[in-house]
């Protein structure tokens, strides 16, 4: 865990990297575009819950200001799904719950290679807020303690039914990727990019079941920018 905050306030400093560290003679850009991609995603619980990670989609809306020649800022606007998918091993039981967000990204651009092509660092912070929740399941979830022979020893059952407590999340993003620049308006991006929620799911007092949910993703996307300026 020391490791895990140590990494994420680096990147917090990435993110605020002032961009007139020298005195620069490049003409600013502005990009506006869209992206769209998939998603694998799973919720870190305390006490830990047996899971796999759970396939999305995510899409949106960017914004992009380079300054100098190496180093600019990208705001975006997506919609993610998120959550995760419990192992029920030697049992054909099957339980998910989808997390929706729409997400606020906002993240140093350290870039750099020739005039059509570039290699690219994103890092930076991130708010969401969660428009929607489903849960799909093969067994009664809510009266699973009915079911004969049905797996609940030495696991945590209670996230089958529990509410979500807090829909606002926040963490950290950072991504690697790579920029095909067709011509002077026109750019096509592929980027991996990997999330670390810092608030929790469910809630977290002394006297609740769990002490920690926190999400994590990993996403791939392709994306589109034209440049305005």
């Amino acid at each position: 865990m020391r490791f895990v905050k140590y990494f994420i306030a680096i990147l917090v400093c990435f993110a605020f990297v002032p961009h007139n560290w020298a005195q620069t003679h490049y003409d600013a850009q502005i990009s506006v575009g869209g992206k769209a991609g998939a998603t694998l995603s799973k919720v870190n619980f305390n006490p830990s819950v047996p899971q796999s990670m759970i396939p999305g989609i995510m899409f949106g809306a960017t914004f992009r200001y380079l300054e100098e020649r190496h180093f600019g800022i990208i705001a975006e606007l997506n919609v993610e799904q998120r959550g995760w998918k419990e192992k029920f091993d030697g049992f054909d039981y099957s339980y998910q719950r989808s997390l929706t967000y729409v997400q606020l990204p906002v993240m140093t651009h350290i870039f750099f290679g020739s005039k059509h092509f570039h290699g690219f660092f994103n890092a930076g912070p991130e708010v969401g807020f969660m428009i929607a929740s489903g849960t799909k399941s093969n067994f009664d979830y809510e009266h699973f303690e009915t079911i004969e022979g049905f797996p609940s020893a030495n696991r945590s059952t209670s996230q089958f039914s529990m509410k979500i407590k807090n829909r606002f999340d926040y963490g950290i993003s950072a991504g690697l990727g790579m920029e095909w620049i067709k011509d002077r308006h026109h750019s096509l991006t592929l980027e991996g990019r990997f999330y670390y929620g810092l608030n929790d799911v469910f809630s977290n007092h002394k006297t609740d079941i769990f002490s920690g949910s926190n999400s994590m993703s990993i996403m791939l996307t392709l994306g589109y920018f034209y440049r305005l300026k």
